[in-house]
């Protein structure tokens, strides 16, 4: 079972360009997390619907690479002074047995079991928008779109992979792809 080789479409390693004015804020200045959120803020109606079982999910941003939680870190920075959107982390760390339950709600959930992730490995996180204090993760939403763009375009511009390209899009996802980190070798670019 071990040796089974599972496709997980758009889970593949892959390197991620480094912009040189990025990597040096990156090295500079160890950002702090923000306080967390209420545990209410996760049990709200539209939450539960987009987003079942967000109310257990680890948001604790220490479980989280220090790379890789430096670049969220600055991405949520610049959403905020360039763009005005404040943003909150809806799930960070992932253990196994949580990735294999959202996995067998089925592939409009997760199409990755456990160790098929970058979430096992610290390096992913799913974050989201706060308006007027609460969370705004509908895709419906014109003002969550656009936010959802330039969060895009920010976290590749931090080196990090944003699920908004993937076929099935995930708009609020970002990950740090490393080398090994799912096993397997990073894929060079077709050139």
């Amino acid at each position: 079972m071990l040796n089974n080789q599972i496709g997980t479409g758009g889970y593949e390693d892959l390197p991620a360009e480094e912009n040189a004015v990025i990597a040096q804020l990156l090295r500079g200045e160890q950002l702090v997390p923000p306080p967390p959120l209420p545990p209410e803020a996760f049990l709200t109606q539209e939450v539960e619907m987009v987003r079942p079982m967000l109310v257990s999910a680890s948001r604790d941003w220490m479980l989280l690479d220090e790379e890789f939680r430096q670049r969220l870190l600055v991405a949520f920075r610049m959403m905020e002074e360039k763009h005005g959107y404040k943003m909150a982390i809806l799930e960070g760390y992932r253990s196994p047995s949580r990735q294999n339950t959202l996995a067998a709600m089925g592939p409009q959930v997760s199409n990755a079991r456990a160790f098929q992730s970058y979430h096992q490995y610290g390096l992913a996180a799913d974050c989201a928008f706060l308006r007027n204090g609460k969370l705004v993760i509908s895709e419906k939403d014109p003002w969550a779109m656009r936010g959802y763009e330039l969060y895009g375009e920010v976290a590749e511009s931090l080196g990090l992979v944003w699920g908004g390209r993937w076929k099935m899009m995930d708009f609020g996802h970002v990950e740090l792809r490393r080398k090994g980190a799912l096993g397997k070798p990073v894929a060079e670019p077709a050139k």
